[in-house]
């Protein structure tokens, strides 16, 4: 069995406080149920919350100082079939070393999807 699937967001507003971005619902993150994988949610929220961590800097591979997630725990409290899901991502500690990011999820309009809670160590 093959299976393929398309995950894109974008980010829509970025401060060194804060970040925000939009994921349309689309086939390719979809479960066989027709919601939102949760693997989909927990990479849209890890995403953003790693923008946050990595600053205005643009990533690339092997690049030193990537802010690895080392601890994710996530509440999945709900789930939508279309539109577009909204991540919001705010530090709860930011370290020279390791940071702590709480990424509110929601749907459409505005129900809580997941609640995530994620630790970031810069890679050397």
């Amino acid at each position: 069995m093959k299976v393929e699937g398309h995950i894109e967001f974008t980010i829509i507003e970025q401060s060194a406080e804060r970040v925000v971005s939009e994921m349309p619902v689309q086939a390719g993150i979809k479960n066989p149920y027709g919601t939102v994988h949760a693997g989909a949610t927990l990479w849209f929220a890890d995403v953003t919350a790693t923008v946050l961590v990595m600053g205005k800097g643009d990533a690339s591979e092997g690049m030193k100082g990537f802010p690895l997630a080392i601890n994710l725990n996530a509440n999945l409290i709900g789930n939508q079939i279309d539109g577009k899901l909204k991540a919001v991502s705010t530090f709860v500690k930011r370290g020279r070393t390791v940071s702590v990011v709480r990424t509110e999820v929601t749907g459409t309009d505005g129900k809580l999807i997941a609640d995530v809670t994620t630790n970031h160590i810069l890679s050397k």
